[in-house]
């Protein structure tokens, strides 16, 4: 029995050893070429200019250097959200690219769906859904239909118009785009209460809520690990990135649908792909007295 121990001991320490040689060579990846690795943890630069819809992170404020390192470590070293945002990034990020494109906005806010939801259609505990995680009355504030059967906080179209209109005010009361994201974050109440109080003007004077105090610092860190995931250990070209759900079809839907599962089915379509394309369908079927027109998404493949 002492034998067979020692034995089993001797296997287990070969197996640890054997898996730290292989850790060090395979996870070094591209270091020589100056890059991150998996296996490493490094002191990041801070030394470059950082930026958030072209407003500057004021670089002599050791505060807000300290509280972007941070973020920076975390979203950097964060392997698997990290490297399943950049994925899942490559399905939202041109469409809502153009949106921002078209609406005058600038393209850095798209960093706020990353922040949010980590590009997934999620509940929050305080109620906040979709994408952009609006709450219920900031939905219907912006046109949203948000019901039973249908909540257009899951519409990728609509409920980015909303966000951009949201977005484009926030910016007009508040003056900067940082303040407008804080204010994105914890409402526009809240934070002009705060401004109000500390008689603050400027995002990086403000004294907020842990959430908000992280919050510009957050989208900045994730933008600079998203535009160059390589310098940061991310070999995106290893794996398959996520494409856009752009191939389908569109039927005009105008009375009410008693099973998704049938309606599937009748176009040759399972009920799983129609809820992936349509995740603003949130029930089994569709109450419809008022004949209002849906138009429905089916996958072409």
């Amino acid at each position: 029995m002492k034998e067979s121990k020692i034995y089993l001991l001797s296997g287990l320490m070969f197996v640890l050893v054997s898996a730290g040689i292989w850790l060090k060579t395979e996870t070094k990846g591209t270091l020589d070429k100056g890059q991150y690795s998996y296996a490493d943890v490094k002191t990041l630069d801070l030394s470059k200019s950082y930026t958030f819809a072209e407003e500057k992170v004021p670089m002599d404020n050791w505060d807000a250097l300290e509280r972007l390192e941070r973020e920076l470590l975390v979203n950097a070293y964060w392997h698997s959200n990290t490297l399943l945002m950049i994925k899942k990034s490559k399905r939202y990020f041109p469409f809502i690219e153009q949106i921002l494109k078209e609406q005058g906005l600038p393209d850095d806010l798209k960093y706020i769906v990353a922040a949010e939801s980590s590009f997934a259609y999620a509940t929050s505990p305080s109620g906040a859904k979709g994408l952009w995680q609006m709450m219920n009355a900031t939905a219907k504030d912006y046109s949203l239909e948000v019901n039973e059967d249908v909540d257009e906080r899951n519409h990728l179209e609509k409920s980015t118009f909303a966000a951009c209109k949201m977005l484009g005010r926030l910016k007009e009361k508040f003056g900067t785009w940082s303040l407008a994201a804080a204010a994105y974050n914890m409402g526009p109440a809240g934070l002009q209460k705060e401004m109000n109080n500390q008689r603050a003007v400027d995002y990086y004077e403000l004294n907020l809520n842990t959430e908000t105090l992280r919050y510009v610092l957050r989208l900045i860190a994730i933008k600079e690990v998203m535009q160059h995931p390589d310098q940061y250990g991310f070999a995106t070209d290893d794996g398959p990135l996520y494409k856009p759900l752009d191939k389908y079809t569109e039927v005009s839907v105008d009375s009410s649908v008693s099973n998704w599962g049938d309606f599937a089915k009748s176009f040759g379509v399972n009920y799983r792909m129609l809820k992936i394309y349509n995740p603003w369908l949130i029930s089994n079927g569709l109450q419809n007295s008022g004949k209002k027109k849906y138009l429905i998404k089916l996958p072409k493949e």
